[in-house]
């Protein structure tokens, strides 16, 4: 066996070999890219047979150079960068650093250490396509809100109507009319004829009337009004908001579409969609932070670990808490908040189970954690049997135990 440790960087990689005594072997500065895997082959040829006898430290999971890795059949384990740094004042407290040392401190630690970590799982090409594809969707959301937030505190400055008439103002009504009218005196002219031209051609079909006469009413309710400048200032930050939220929608709802495509042709999806309160978009996210590796996740607690949804219990001495994880997947974490959230409309075990725990005195949000712990494991046993949800084989046990 020969141990590598790799520290990479954007343009280079620091790698340290050495065997399984701790002698060193080679160390070098390799590029990034195509030439410097090549290199990195060679360097590993010269000391090892068969590559399943070289075993890799590296303080990533993924890219192009980490691909490159599992495709050779090398043991690959992605490091915390965490635990590299406790690792590290392991054998030194004065601090020094170098990308060489983290190089021999990574190789070291995989010939020492890596029975305490996880190698890098096997999980298919279809799923990393979902999951880039879920955390771009989730990337754009985030992306709106935060301009939706960035017009609303504008709004309030300058046109607090627009507050009063818009609940959601990434709602194709709201881009519409403030489009067209961006400040309240432009707002004040606009008739009923223009109010219900825009929102036609926002798509909107039902009610187009009514809900024309209602923004109109709305938006000429007397309000504080700012001087004429700033007002057209504003406008003018407003008309760009308007655009890029716009855009956020097209480019999301387009991602949906490709999203859910990719999701229905994955083989594990029909047992995604049997477990309640798990749609397309909330199915997606998770299988895509999971991923599809049949041996990744050898028990229900280990998955419920890398979830974040298990306690975390903290003892010493006299002393014992119970606690919840803060070092997690918080993709995954906040994912699995809102599963459990929509599951409670869905299944009437989850819901049984969310109002036991509300009675025994959890808070909403510990609940809803105590509920996605539960539905973690129910998802592990189903992906492992290869069984779709079933409510009664889930929850009544649970119902006879209370009954008892």
């Amino acid at each position: 066996m020969i141990f590598v440790g790799d520290d990479w960087a954007e343009q280079h990689h620091d790698v340290y070999l050495m065997d399984e005594a701790g002698r060193r072997l080679a160390s070098r500065r390799l590029p990034e890219g195509l030439a410097g895997i090549r290199q990195l082959h060679e360097l590993v040829a010269e000391h090892a047979e068969e590559p399943g006898q070289v075993v890799v430290g590296i303080e990533t999971d993924r890219g192009l150079w980490v691909q490159a890795l599992t495709a050779a059949c090398y043991q690959v384990y992605a490091v915390n960068p965490l635990a590299a740094a406790r690792y590290r004042d392991r054998h030194h407290v004065s601090g020094a650093k170098s990308d060489p040392g983290d190089a021999k401190l990574l190789a070291d630690l995989v010939r020492t250490d890596r029975h305490n970590h996880r190698p890098i799982g096997g999980d298919s090409p279809d799923v990393e396509a979902i999951k880039v594809l879920a955390r771009g969707h989730q990337n754009l959301i985030w992306a709106r809100t935060r301009q939706t937030n960035s017009l609303r505190s504008a709004l309030r400055e300058y046109y607090p109507a627009a507050l009063e008439v818009f609940d959601d103002l990434h709602d194709r009504d709201a881009l519409a009319v403030l489009g067209r009218a961006p400040t309240p005196a432009e707002a004040a002219h606009l008739t009923l004829p223009a109010i219900r031209s825009a929102l036609k051609k926002a798509g909107r079909q039902r009610n187009l009337d009514t809900r024309a006469r209602d923004i109109q009413a709305g938006l000429r309710v007397e309000h504080l009004a700012a001087p004429p400048p700033v007002a057209a200032a504003f406008a003018a930050t407003t008309r760009a908001a308007v655009g890029l939220i716009a855009e956020l929608n097209r480019q999301i709802t387009e991602l949906e579409a490709e999203l859910a495509t990719h999701f229905e042709a994955h083989p594990d999806a029909d047992i995604y969609r049997s477990l309640p309160g798990l749609g397309v978009i909330l199915g997606a996210r998770v299988l895509g932070e999971f991923g599809d590796d049949p041996d990744r996740y050898t028990t229900t607690k280990s998955r419920r670990n890398y979830a974040g949804t298990s306690p975390l219990t903290v003892a010493s001495g006299k002393k014992r808490a119970v606690l919840a994880r803060h070092v997690r997947n918080r993709r995954l974490y906040d994912a699995i908040d809102q599963w459990a959230f929509c599951a409670l409309s869905s299944s009437p075990g989850a819901r049984d189970f969310y109002d036991q725990r509300r009675d025994a005195g959890d808070l909403h949000h510990q609940a809803l954690r105590v509920l996605g712990n539960r539905l973690v494991g129910i998802l592990h046993g189903c992906l492992r049997h290869r069984t779709h949800y079933d409510e009664h084989i889930a929850w009544d046990h649970r119902r006879t135990t209370r009954a008892a």
